[in-house]
């Protein structure tokens, strides 16, 4: 019974994170770049409080966190499988480091130059879909390897 608690909250919390992410690509980045530097000075203010590195924050780790439950509790049959998940959770967030939060950087927190936030917007808008692809591998993975062993268990 534990064991599918976890594989169904690490699958559920795989796909917030892809839900998420997409949100961002097909609703936050347009408006970003609407009227630069306009439109980011006005992301700026709406994201004073909290923004959205927030819940990747709290939630990215926890799917690492489930992923790595999910290895340790499908070793025996599932290995690779589980291995994957947890692989393409790590891979989400080692591409969210290294390529986004420098461009976030330059679009929210950095003195606005304009050239440099079109630039950092740009790419960060053409790159997103790219986690997008990992989150839903990872989602798909996780869903599966729930499946596959919530079947074996009911057999």
């Amino acid at each position: 019974m534990t064991k599918t608690i976890i594989l169904s909250l690490s699958a559920a919390t795989a796909a917030g994170l892809l839900f998420v992410n997409l949100y961002n690509s097909l609703v936050d980045a347009p408006n970003w770049g609407a009227d630069i530097p306009n439109s980011i000075a006005a992301a700026r203010a709406y994201f004073n409080t909290t923004n959205p590195g927030t819940f990747f924050r709290m939630f990215s780790p926890l799917n690492q966190v489930l992923a790595l439950l999910c290895v340790i509790m499908s070793w025996r049959n599932f290995r690779y499988l589980s291995l994957a998940v947890l692989a393409t959770a790590l891979l989400a967030d080692i591409m969210t480091f290294s390529y986004f939060y420098p461009r976030n950087d330059i679009m929210f927190v950095n003195t606005i130059d304009e050239v440099a936030v079109r630039a950092a917007w740009s790419q960060w808008s053409n790159m997103n879909w790219l986690p997008s692809v990992v989150c839903l591998v990872d989602t798909i993975l996780a869903f599966t390897l729930l499946i596959i062993t919530t079947k074996r268990t009911s057999l």
